[in-house]
């Protein structure tokens, strides 16, 4: 890994160009934003490329989201300290890494063995003892460490999969892009009184949740 001094620049004009100026408020988001070293979680020849306004390639036919929607997905979801997460997809780990570090447990699940592994290694190398990887199929949850208070899904679902419903918590949110192959919106589901709600927030473009109660093969694009 480079030296992380180098790095803090970058970091800071992130912050400041790609969140603050478009409307992430969150204070406790912005400080996870900040405290994460995104260029960790990248391949090596893209680490100069970590702080750009863009999603990356991380090998696996996976990408590490645009920090804005990194953000937005994350504040949506009003972590408290006290909180178990979710999360589906966790690729090179970042996400789940932001998650840590605003709630009190975070479980991720990641389809690709070598995704799953080399996250794990990485999360625990960086210190995100809060964080534990599963591999395995997303689309089901993790029903015996449920219910959860937050769920967030990092893969556009035709629709909101429903062992993960099931898993939600009373007063629990879920924040997950729905839509086709080529365009989505993230979807705001919170759970009362046994009633679901959901609310269209920021459109978006991810890569396909495969499952069984997903995308059932990847998409041709």
């Amino acid at each position: 890994m480079l030296d992380t001094s180098k790095f803090a620049p970058l970091r800071a004009n992130m912050i400041e160009k790609q969140l603050c100026r478009r409307g992430i408020k969150d204070q406790a988001v912005i400080s996870a934003m900040l405290a994460v070293p995104r260029h960790a979680f990248v391949p090596m020849e893209l680490q100069a490329q970590a702080y750009d306004d863009a999603p990356l390639p991380i090998g696996s036919g996976q990408t590490i989201s645009q920090p804005y929607i990194v953000a937005a997905m994350t504040a949506a979801l009003h972590l408290k300290p006290s909180d178990r997460v979710l999360e589906i997809g966790t690729g090179c780990g970042y996400q789940a890494a932001i998650l840590s570090r605003l709630a009190q447990e975070v479980f991720t699940i990641e389809s690709r063995p070598e995704l799953a592994s080399a996250a794990s290694d990485r999360l625990a190398h960086l210190g995100y003892s809060n964080v534990h990887v599963h591999c395995g199929d997303g689309t089901l949850g993790l029903p015996e460490f449920a219910p959860f208070d937050a769920i967030l899904v990092a893969a556009a679902a035709p629709a909101v999969p429903e062992p993960l419903l099931a898993q939600l918590n009373e007063g629990g949110r879920m924040i997950i892009p729905v839509g086709d192959t080529e365009s989505q919106e993230l979807q705001l589901v919170e759970k009362h009184a046994g009633a679901l709600a959901k609310r269209a927030l920021d459109g978006c473009r991810f890569v396909p949740l495969v499952g069984r109660h997903g995308w059932q093969t990847t998409p041709q694009r």
